[in-house]
């Protein structure tokens, strides 16, 4: 059975204590009032990586990057200081697929050369043509010549709107499968509900990223994460997947 992570991001330690208690695969920190992979205190990062137990994951984000190879590399070695098993690049000011590989291999290079195991994931944005940005389509291909480990789509405009405004199922399962091809793992994000996870699900992809849905009022910004709405977003989780099994097996 295929096991879909749940990746939750919340901005403190209390949201983080929630999404811990809800059961949450990775706990992946930002914050949101710098964008939709906007980046947090490195502080911040290490608190939530201390109260974190060993079998949850720990992701953090480096923002909404520009086209700045050296800056970002430096803030992906402070990064990787920091004790996360993931980090996270948001290629919002790339406009190119060479500008997007080479600071996408020098942001590698940097955490790696750091720490060796740590996950570096590429995102692209289902919604690129409103902020000028290199197509996520392309991410696959940036995140393997990279040498990145992870290939996301997110969207970067928190308008509503989710990746499934901007791209088709056929697109989706191109990206998933590409990125499966090239031997990367696959998130994916946008402003996902929970009615969405059996639908991530279905498409294969590995991890399925909330932020929103597990926040009251349905909130982002202004909504705090809670464990009650986490559990509620396993649960769904945990359904599709069983569903999933159940009509693999009715299929031998």
């Amino acid at each position: 059975m295929i096991k879909l992570k749940l990746l939750i991001s919340p901005t403190n330690e209390t949201e983080a204590v929630e999404a811990i208690a809800g059961g949450a695969d990775i706990i992946d920190v930002k914050n949101p009032k710098e964008g939709a992979l906007g980046a947090n205190f490195p502080w911040i990062i290490k608190r939530i990586r201390e109260i974190t137990p060993e079998n949850v994951e720990v992701s953090c984000t480096l923002g909404e990057l520009p086209n700045l190879p050296g800056a970002v590399s430096l803030a992906a070695l402070g990064a990787a200081t920091t004790g996360v098993n993931y980090i996270k690049a948001g290629l919002s000011g790339l406009k190119t697929p060479e500008e997007a590989i080479y600071l996408m291999q020098n942001v590698a290079k940097a955490a790696k050369e750091c720490n060796p195991s740590i996950k570096v994931v590429a995102t692209g944005y289902a919604d690129a043509d409103r902020i000028g940005a290199v197509s996520p389509l392309l991410v696959p291909e940036i995140a393997h010549k990279a040498q990145a480990d992870i290939a996301m789509i997110d969207t970067a405009i928190k308008d509503g709107k989710s990746l499934f405004a901007f791209l088709t199922m056929d697109q989706l399962r191109s990206f998933v499968d590409t990125a499966h091809d090239y031997g990367l793992k696959v998130a994916l994000a946008g402003s996902l509900k929970k009615e969405d996870l059996p639908v991530v699900h279905a498409l294969g992809a590995d991890v399925a990223g909330l932020r929103a849905a597990a926040c009251t009022l349905s909130d982002r910004v202004n909504g705090r994460i809670t464990r009650e709405k986490v559990q509620e977003l396993v649960e769904v989780a945990k359904r599709a997947e069983e569903q999933a099994a159940f009509k693999a097996k009715e299929s031998w």
